[in-house]
């Protein structure tokens, strides 16, 4: 279980294997010593299991496996030596909940189509993204709601159709990817999990 609170920007090192899985390498400023074989990291939204970790400078290198349905339904398939990619260690019992409950378990994937800034200040610009997400999904982003892409926790200020909006402080931009975000880009979808179930009970009433 996640937070959609970014802890540390990584950076793929190396990617082998071809087809169904995929060994993936990934720098990060994390201590090795507190990264046990086994351990849940989420890379960018998926939640990946740490299968090898080695000391390097600066922090550690470690080694996650991708499989076929990760890289059907995420970002991970695109991946290419020198992507920076956002990363949160698993969270603790005790730890301060700051983001949402982020499963690690992505839904599909969300299109920016623009963004804009919309104020600026001695801190830096705020940008708006404007993202679609695939209908089937759609359904479960609400307006002041939570959403996570890429790993990042976010509220959503407005949703019309299949279009939503997020809005990004100063900060966010410099601490995690989005601030090299694109219109175009794709990026990795996890709808809230009370938003899922809520549904699933409507529906399970309904019927």
């Amino acid at each position: 279980m996640f937070t959609g609170l970014v802890s540390a920007i990584g950076t793929v090192v190396s990617i082998a294997g071809e087809g169904d899985l995929r060994r993936i390498a990934i720098r990060a400023s994390y201590d090795p010593a507190t990264i046990a074989l086994g351990a849940s990291i989420a890379c960018a939204g998926p939640c990946l299991t740490a299968v090898a970790v080695e000391p390097a400078e600066g922090g550690c290198v470690f080694a996650v496996d991708a499989a076929a349905e990760t890289l059907a339904r995420t970002t991970v398939g695109s991946w290419v030596a020198g992507t920076r990619i956002n990363l949160e260690r698993s969270l603790k019992i005790g730890d301060e909940l700051g983001g949402h409950l982020v499963t690690g378990h992505v839904d599909g994937l969300a299109e920016i189509v623009e963004r804009e800034s919309v104020t600026a200040d001695a801190w830096g610009a705020s940008e708006r993204f404007t993202l679609r997400a695939p209908w089937n999904l759609a359904k479960f982003i609400a307006e002041k709601g939570s959403v996570c892409l890429d790993g990042t926790s976010l509220t959503v200020n407005s949703v019309r159709d299949d279009l939503f909006s997020v809005l990004l402080i100063p900060h966010t931009l410099q601490v995690t990817t989005w601030g090299e975000r694109r219109a175009g880009d794709r990026l990795n979808l996890e709808v809230d999990l009370i938003a899922r179930y809520a549904a699933r009970l409507s529906e399970a009433r309904a019927g």
